[in-house]
């Protein structure tokens, strides 16, 4: 089902979403200083490509230099992101067919506004290995 779901995305979403955040880390790339919002933005891009299956979680140990790049990137790039995954999302609600396309654009909104100090990982991984009821 997780395959069936990911590659309607792909072709419904992903894709366009994923270019974004590829536009968002090239300019962070250009822009030396701005190299690990870059990093973390194409790191995000392969999330939003294939998010069925996958988690963000947060990386412990992270602490003050990650809030205060959080605080930067949600000022810079963070929210233009997350507004365009509120506006798919609505889109995507419309139709029966894509509520869960619709869940996964607003489960993919709080690593878009603060995507440092967090990792992809899968979801067995992320809640362990039984079976999540959500």
């Amino acid at each position: 089902m997780q395959l069936v779901l990911n590659v309607l995305w792909l072709v419904l979403v992903g894709f366009w979403m994923a270019v974004g955040y590829i536009i968002a880390g090239l300019i962070c790339c250009i822009l030396i200083i701005t190299i690990p919002w870059g990093i973390a933005s194409f790191r995000i891009a392969t999330f939003v490509l294939w998010p069925f299956g996958r988690e963000a979680v947060e990386k412990p140990g992270a602490g003050v230099p990650s809030l205060i790049g959080n605080i930067i990137w949600f000022i810079v790039a963070g929210w233009w992101l997350a507004l365009g995954h509120v506006f798919t999302s609505i889109a995507m609600a419309i139709t029966i067919i894509g509520l869960p396309f619709a869940w996964a654009n607003l489960k993919l909104i709080p690593v878009s506004l603060f995507p440092l100090g967090r990792e992809i990982v899968s979801s067995d991984r992320a809640f362990g290995s039984q079976p999540a009821y959500r």
